[in-house]
């Protein structure tokens, strides 16, 4: 399979069990100083869990978000490139 079929049947498969499909945020965050990049695919939600400043008509979510890894708590960096699991945008 294709990257674009893994992702559309992740989607559907959420959106079948009452998930609402979210579309991916710019990689690059709008609005939100605190952050250079989308690391986490929480990004997004970040206002509505933290400050309860943007209100949905949802209560279940889906989206396949891109993102960036630039470190973390693996500290694994080293081998991106070496692998075919270590990647910094996935």
């Amino acid at each position: 399979m294709k990257a674009d079929e893994i992702r559309n049947r992740f989607l559907e498969y959420f959106k079948k069990k009452g998930h609402t499909v979210v579309a991916s945020s710019p990689l690059v965050p709008k609005g939100d100083p605190t952050l250079l990049f989308t690391n986490a695919g929480m990004v997004q939600f970040k206002n509505i869990f933290l400050q309860s400043k943007e209100q949905v008509e949802y209560k279940k979510a889906v989206s396949c978000q891109k993102c960036m890894r630039a470190g973390g708590k693996h500290n694994d960096l080293e081998n991106v490139g070496r692998t075919s699991r270590h990647h910094t945008f996935f």
